[in-house]
């Protein structure tokens, strides 16, 4: 699994661009939550999307506050961490927080969003 971190604001017109072609996995993390750690895990642990079924994004939320609440805003998505969005088509098709976070959870709604 290779994250791409999102250090900006103009990254994320960037992923909603991205996600018409492409769905986009962004994922919220505290790097000081042990609860975002287990998060962050269980998905590194069980991730089995290739890069054209699904770009996994990752922002640090207290190193990149502005970023994550721009996300938040942008997608209309209540600010959680750990926190994942699914972007598919331009909008968040799916959003999950803390330990309901697994990967069978996003395999099921990227075949059943939009």
């Amino acid at each position: 699994m290779n994250w791409i971190n999102i250090k900006n604001t103009e990254q994320i017109t960037a992923i909603a661009t991205q996600s018409k072609t492409t769905p986009c996995l962004i994922f919220k993390h505290s790097m000081t939550c042990n609860m975002s750690a287990m998060a962050k895990f269980r998905l590194e642990e069980d991730w089995n999307f290739n890069e054209n079924e699904l770009i996994p994004y990752f922002v640090d939320i207290l190193q990149f506050k502005k970023v994550s609440n721009e996300i938040s805003d942008y997608f209309q998505e209540y600010h959680q961490s750990p926190q994942i969005l699914i972007i598919k088509d331009g909008y968040c098709i799916y959003e999950e927080s803390h330990l309901d976070i697994s990967v069978e959870d996003i395999q099921e709604n990227l075949t059943d969003g939009f």
